[in-house]
C-alpha cells in the first residue's frame, strides 16, 4: 500500500468505479425497506457556495448510512431552474435564459459529482425542461375542472417600468428593486388556487411529521387559525339613508364598546363610492394605489386616512361613529374593513392620535384603572370597564356574552377564520411554466386539453426590462379566429412543490406520475434551510394533499422528517469609503493576525499590507465578500477533506463557522489515518480473532472499538450528531495508533478496529474510505458493506474507574470491580491514601456512592 495519501487520485478512482458500476442508480425491490432522501434542490446560479456543500453532505451522509442499514436509498439531485435571476442575467449578458440555465446546470453538476455525493443521475431534471412543467400544466387543467383554481382581479405590487408583478421584498423605499421607479398598487387579473379549502388539514396535520417546532410554530402562525365574532355595523350616508352594511371580523369582541371609527381598505365599495362626488378622497384613493401590499409595510409606514362621510351605527348601543378609509387597511385582508378601538390597538391609536379622534379605554389595567394611553394603546387582556352591561367581565366571558347578544339582534356570529389566504399562482413574467389556458373572442376562458399539452415556452428570445416578452410574440399567444394563449407564467413555488414526487418516477413519459411515487413517498427526511419554512413547505403540503385526492398519491404528508441545517459563516473584513460605504474583502486576501487563544487581534490585506476593519463573523454572502469557493477548496485538500470538515465543524442545525486552520486540521487527520492504516497493513497478516484469548491491553482495544460502532451508530443513525461520531472516531484511531503490540492476535485487534474506522467513516469520507477498504483485503467496495454492528460482550469490563470526593473535591481516582457492591466501593473509597489524608480527624457524615460515576465522602 501507498503510505503517501494522493485525494486526487483517490477520489478520481471511487468516483470512476460508482459511475461505471451504477452504484446509486435506485431500482424498486418490494422485499427491502426504503429510505427516501432528499436536500432541497438548488437554484442554477452557477456556482456551488457552502451553504450547497454543507447540505447536501448532511443529505450524503445520511443516505450513505442508510445505505449501510441495508435500506434501499434514493437520492436524487434536479434544478428548480426557472425564476427572475435568469431573466436579470438574460439582461446583463444579453443571453436567452435558457442557455444561461443549462450552462449553469452543467457546471453545477460537475461540482456536485466532484464532491462525490451519491446520487442517482438517471432521475435527474431540470424544472425548466417541458418534459417537467407539462405535468405541472396538466395537473392544473385537472385542478379547473375540480373548481379548485379561480380568476379574479387582486392587488398587487406593480413596476410600471418592468411591467411585472414584485414580491413584497422587491419593493424598496416604495420603488422596484431593479427600475427604481416607484411602486404602484394595482389590480390585475390573476389565477389562484384554492389553498384555504385545505386550511384545516394542513395545520391539523402538522401534528404527524417529525419537524422542528419552530418550524411546525411557523406554519401555524402563517395558517393563522382563529376564532372571533364577525358582525355587522349598518351605515348611513349625511343625508340619513341606509347604505349596505359593513362587516368587519375581529378576535377582540370584548373591545366592542370600545370603537370610535370604522377604517376602510381604499378600493372597499363603500370608499369607491364616496370618492366619486368627493376628489379630495379620490385623490388619496388613488395615493393609497401607490403603497405596498404587504402586512409588514403597512405596520410601519405612516397612518394616513380621510373622512367618507359616511357613519357607521354601532351593533349594540345604537351610537353612529365616523368611517374612514385608512391606508393600513386592506381588502385583500378579511373583509376590507374594520372597527378601530384606539384605546387597545396600536394601529388604531395612531391614526386616532394624528386625526383627533376619540380614544375611550374599555379594558381595565392591572389595578383595575382605566389604562394610561399616553404613549400607546393598551393591548393587553383584562376586565372591561366603561362598558355597561359586561363590566367587570375576563375576556373570555365578555367574548362569549357580546357575541351572544350580537347573535340576538341578527348583527352577528362567531365564526373560525384563517389568516391564510389563496395561493397566487401567475407571473406576468417570460421564465416559467405557461399557464395552459386559452380565451376565446366571446370572453371565453377554456383551459387547453391533454392533446394541446404542453405549452413550450420559446428558448431563444430577446429579454429586456421592458415586461415578458411573451405579451410581444404572436407566434406563441395568437390561436386565430380570436382566440389567444395566456402569457403570464407559473409562480416558480409550483414546480418546487411537487419535484419530489416526480423524482420518484422521472422517466415516465405517459403520466405525471405513476405507482413508483407511492413504493418511495413519504420523503424520509428532508434537508434545507429554515428560510423556506412556510412558503414554500406550505406550498409542497398542499399540492401533495391535491395528488392524493386526484389518487396520485397514498399518503397525507411529502416529507416525514425535516432538519432544517444551519447558516455557513465567516469573518468578515471591510474598509470605509469615501461616501461612507465599505469595501468588503474576502478572508482569503486578509492576513488575520490572533492572540493566544486564537481570537483576532488585528487585519491586514495582504495585497497593500494595510490595515482592514474586522465586521465580526456573518452569514456567507456576495454582499460581504466572505464566501469561500468550494471548489478552491476541493483543488486544494480534495473533496473528502471539505466534507469532514463539513460535519465535524458544528452540528446539522447550528450555524458552522469556516475555518481554514479546522479544514487543515480535517485533511490532517485523514492523512494520519491513510498513514495508520497503512502502518498496519505492513506489520504483517492478522490471525483469526480468538475473542476468549486477549490479554488485557488488546480486550482494552477492543472494548474502544465497540464503544466507537455504539456511539457512531447512534449519533448518526437516531441524533445526526456528525461531529461527535466523528470525535469518537478520531479517538479510537488514537488509540489504535498507541496499539503497538503486533502479534498476530494484536493484529488482528487492530484489524477489526481498523476496520471500524473506515467503514464508520465511509458516508463521511467515502473516497479515502473506498480506497482503504480495498487495501484492508476485501473485494467487495465498501459502499456495499454492512454497517458494523456492535459486540455488546466486548463492552463488559472487568473493572471500571470511579472518582472519588471528599466534600464534592476530586481526591482519587479507583479501579474497582464491575460487580462490586455499595459496601466494597465505599471501604475502598475510604482506604485510598489522598482520601485518608483528607477525612482524617473529621468526622464521616455520610458516604453517595452513584453507581458507576464516583463516590463523595461528606465529612465535617
Amino acid at each position: 500500500m501507498d503510505a503517501q495519501y494522493t485525494p486526487h487520485d483517490i477520489e478520481h478512482d471511487a468516483q470512476q468505479y460508482w459511475e461505471k458500476h451504477q452504484c446509486f442508480k435506485a431500482v424498486e425491490d418490494a422485499n427491502r425497506d426504503t429510505f427516501y432522501c432528499l436536500s432541497m434542490f438548488p437554484y442554477p446560479s452557477g456556482k456551488l457556495h457552502m451553504g450547497h456543500v454543507r447540505n447536501y453532505t448532511i443529505g450524503d451522509v445520511v443516505s450513505r448510512f442508510q445505505r449501510m442499514q441495508g435500506k434501499n436509498v434514493l437520492q436524487p439531485m434536479g434544478w428548480d431552474a426557472f425564476g427572475m435571476p435568469a431573466e436579470n442575467a438574460a439582461i446583463s449578458n444579453r443571453v436567452p435564459p435558457a442557455q444561461w440555465t443549462y450552462e449553469n446546470i452543467d457546471a453545477m453538476r460537475r461540482q456536485l459529482k466532484s464532491l462525490g455525493f451519491a446520487y442517482d443521475w438517471s432521475r435527474e431534471f431540470a424544472t425548466c425542461d417541458s418534459d417537467y412543467y407539462r405535468w405541472e400544466q396538466w395537473f392544473f387543467t385537472k385542478l379547473v375542472e375540480k373548481g379548485l383554481v379561480y380568476k379574479k382581479m387582486a392587488a398587487v405590487n406593480w413596476d410600471p417600468v418592468d411591467q411585472t408583478v414584485l414580491a413584497n421584498e422587491q419593493v424598496i423605499d416604495g420603488c422596484g428593486w431593479r427600475s427604481g421607479a416607484p411602486v404602484e398598487r394595482k389590480e390585475i387579473p390573476l389565477w389562484f388556487l384554492k389553498i384555504t379549502d385545505y386550511a384545516e388539514e394542513l395545520l391539523a396535520d402538522l401534528d404527524n411529521v417529525d419537524w422542528p417546532e419552530q418550524v411546525k410554530t411557523m406554519q401555524r402562525n402563517w395558517i393563522g387559525k382563529s376564532t372571533g365574532v364577525e358582525m355587522a355595523f349598518d351605515i348611513r350616508a349625511a343625508d340619513g339613508t341606509a347604505k349596505a352594511p359593513i362587516r368587519v371580523y375581529t378576535t377582540r369582541p370584548d373591545t366592542l364598546m370600545g370603537v370610535t371609527y370604522m377604517g376602510l381598505a381604499a378600493n372597499h365599495p363603500l370608499a369607491q363610492e364616496a370618492a366619486r362626488s368627493n376628489t379630495a378622497l379620490a385623490e388619496f384613493l388613488e395615493e393609497c394605489a401607490q403603497g405596498g401590499t404587504s402586512e409588514a409595510q403597512l405596520a410601519t409606514m405612516e397612518k394616513k386616512g380621510m373622512d367618507t362621510g359616511f357613519k357607521a351605527v354601532h351593533p349594540l348601543t345604537g351610537r353612529e361613529v365616523p368611517v374612514y378609509v385608512a391606508n393600513f387597511v386592506l381588502m385583500e385582508y378579511g373583509t376590507g374593513a374594520v372597527m378601530a378601538v384606539p384605546a387597545h390597538d396600536q394601529r388604531d391609536w395612531e391614526f386616532a392620535t394624528k386625526y383627533a379622534l376619540p380614544i375611550e379605554p374599555v379594558i381595565a389595567d392591572d389595578e383595575g384603572q382605566a389604562p394610561d394611553l399616553s404613549w400607546g394603546a393598551h393591548v393587553a387582556y383584562g376586565k372591561l370597564i366603561n362598558s355597561g352591561e359586561f363590566d367587570g367581565l375576563d375576556f373570555q366571558a365578555a367574548f362569549d356574552a357580546i357575541a351572544q347578544r350580537l347573535e340576538e339582534q341578527g348583527h352577528g356570529e362567531v365564526k373560525t377564520n384563517f389568516r391564510l389566504r389563496d395561493w397566487g399562482i401567475a407571473r406576468q413574467r417570460y421564465w416559467g411554466a405557461p399557464i395552459p389556458v386559452k380565451y376565446g373572442p366571446e370572453g371565453e376562458t377554456v383551459p387547453l386539453t391533454d392533446d394541446e399539452l404542453p405549452v413550450e415556452l420559446p428558448m431563444e428570445v430577446e429579454v429586456d426590462a421592458t415586461g415578458s416578452p411573451l405579451k410581444k410574440m404572436p407566434a406563441f399567444y395568437d390561436l386565430g379566429d380570436g382566440w389567444t394563449r395566456e402569457t403570464d407564467t407559473f409562480d416558480t413555488f409550483m414546480e418546487s412543490s411537487w419535484y419530489y414526487a416526480r423524482f420518484c418516477c422521472a422517466d415516465n413519459r405517459e403520466a405525471m406520475l405513476d405507482e413508483r411515487a407511492n413504493y418511495w413517498l413519504p420523503v424520509d427526511l428532508y434537508i434545507g434551510g429554515i428560510e423556506h419554512a412556510i412558503l414554500h413547505l406550505l406550498y409542497a403540503r398542499f399540492f401533495h394533499k391535491l395528488m392524493r385526492d386526484f389518487g396520485l398519491v397514498d399518503s397525507d404528508e411529502p416529507f416525514q422528517q425535516l432538519l432544517t441545517q444551519g447558516m455557513v459563516i465567516a469573518e468578515t473584513f471591510y474598509r470605509p469609503t469615501a461616501n461612507g460605504g465599505k469595501e468588503w474583502f474576502n478572508p482569503a486576501d486578509v492576513e488575520v493576525e490572533r492572540d493566544d487563544k486564537g481570537r483576532p487581534v488585528r487585519a491586514t490585506l495582504k495585497q497593500d499590507g494595510r490595515p482592514v476593519e474586522m465586521g465580526g463573523i456573518e452569514k456567507m454572502s456576495k454582499s460581504k465578500n466572505n464566501g469561500v469557493d468550494p471548489q478552491a477548496m476541493i483543488d486544494r485538500f480534495g473533496a473528502d477533506t471539505v466534507r469532514l470538515f463539513m460535519m465535524f465543524a458544528a452540528p446539522p442545525e447550528q450555524s458552522l463557522e469556516w475555518s481554514d486552520s479546522g479544514v487543515e486540521g480535517a485533511h490532517r487527520f485523514i492523512k494520519r489515518l491513510w498513514r495508520l492504516v497503512a502502518d498496519h497493513i505492513d506489520a504483517g497478516t492478522p490471525a483469526a480473532l480468538d475473542i476468549d484469548a486477549l490479554d488485557d491491553n488488546q480486550s482494552e482495544l477492543r472494548r474502544k472499538t465497540h464503544e466507537t460502532i455504539k456511539k457512531a451508530s447512534d449519533d448518526i443513525g437516531r441524533r445526526t450528531t456528525f461531529n461527535t461520531a466523528i470525535a469518537a472516531v478520531m479517538e479510537l484511531s488514537n488509540a489504535l495508533g498507541k496499539f503497538d503490540d503486533t502479534s498476530p492476535l494484536g493484529l488482528a485487534v487492530a484489524r477489526e478496529a481498523a476496520e471500524a474506522c473506515v467503514l464508520l467513516l465511509a458516508p463521511i469520507t467515502p473516497h479515502a474510505c473506498h480506497a482503504l477498504w480495498r487495501e484492508l483485503g476485501h473485494d467487495t467496495p465498501v459502499i456495499d458493506a454492512a454497517w458494523p454492528k456492535v459486540d455488546e460482550s466486548a463492552l463488559t469490563r472487568d473493572t471500571i474507574e470511579l472518582v472519588a470526593q471528599v466534600n464534592g473535591k476530586l481526591r482519587a481516582r479507583l479501579q474497582v470491580p464491575s460487580d462490586a457492591d455499595k459496601e466494597a466501593i465505599e471501604a475502598q473509597a475510604l482506604a485510598a491514601d489522598n482520601v485518608k489524608r483528607h477525612i482524617e480527624g473529621r468526622t464521616v457524615r455520610k458516604v453517595i456512592v452513584v453507581p458507576g460515576k464516583l463516590v463523595n465522602v461528606v465529612v465535617a
